[in-house]
């Protein structure tokens, strides 16, 4: 997905929140704000939001001297969905289609997002409305389909936090499919993106091979990722991949990777053709 001239103001707010997250003052503030406005003129043609992320995040940590402004609320975020596994685990368990609501679960994770604002919704709140919300059910069969006849799936993880609900879903693959999981996580810190640490502290590795992308780039752009993991990537029959960065590096990528978030901006929304807080499982375009 290309960057559109409504993406530019969302970069200067992210960065302005990360450097404040960072305990930057205004003197440090006021050269990141420049600075990604500087990196925004020279925006070259075709460059994704996630790649440009990828730019305006290194600079926040450059400028700001702090190697993960959104550490804390990674943590915090972690430990509050944390609270929540017993339920969403017996919600599972206990539905007609424990494939369908696990989906849904992992989806409703996907709420816990810093690039898109600073607070996160009740996130019980959050699990109901997702349960209660329209879903196409046509690319959700076919991903149903897709991991029937898988030898593994590769999980593109998206947020902290996110990732517990994420277990629920590989914890149930387990069940409904037999299919093992490399849950693939950041090789650095951006945004509140999960990193190894992350994915460890939601319990991940009880469940899945956890695997890096190499990269602290947003989304999953092969060219910015390790060779391990590209040939990881290339080699999975069926790729899960989480929340909006993914969506924007991946929604032209081929059919077998399966699209899973929450819409929470208005240009997502244009371009999947969904309303602003939609449920979306979707497979990607053409390749």
């Amino acid at each position: 997905m290309r960057t559109y001239l409504d993406c530019y103001p969302c970069f200067v707010r992210q960065a302005l929140s990360a450097a404040r997250m960072a305990g930057a003052d205004d003197g440090v503030q006021r050269r990141v704000v420049l600075g990604v406005l500087d990196l925004l003129r020279a925006l070259p043609d075709g460059a994704t939001p996630p790649e440009v992320a990828y730019r305006v995040h290194a600079l926040v940590r450059a400028e700001a001297g702090h190697g993960d402004p959104y550490a804390a609320v990674k943590e915090s975020t972690t430990r509050a969905a944390l609270a929540l596994l017993p339920r969403l685990t017996e919600l599972v368990a206990s539905s007609a289609d424990p494939f369908a609501t696990a989906v849904r679960v992992s989806i409703a994770g996907n709420v816990i997002d810093f690039g898109v604002g600073e607070e996160v919704p009740d996130l019980w709140a959050t699990v109901e409305r997702v349960l209660a919300a329209p879903l196409d059910t046509r690319d959700l069969e076919l991903l149903r389909g897709a991991l029937d006849g898988a030898d593994h799936v590769l999980f593109l993880a998206d947020n902290a936090g996110e990732t517990v609900f994420d277990r629920v879903l590989v914890e149930t693959l387990a069940t409904t499919h037999a299919v093992p999981v490399r849950y693939a996580v950041k090789g650095g810190p951006v945004l509140n993106d999960a990193t190894r640490d992350d994915a460890a502290a939601a319990g991940l590795p009880g469940c899945a091979t956890v695997v890096d992308t190499g990269s602290d780039a947003p989304g999953t752009t092969p060219d910015l990722c390790s060779p391990e993991f590209r040939a990881c990537y290339e080699a999975a029959p069926v790729v899960v991949a989480k929340g909006q960065a993914n969506y924007e590096t991946l929604s032209e990528a081929g059919p077998r990777v399966f699209c899973l978030l929450q819409v929470k901006c208005p240009v997502i929304a244009r371009d999947v053709g969904v309303p602003v807080g939609s449920v979306v499982v979707r497979q990607s375009g053409p390749r």
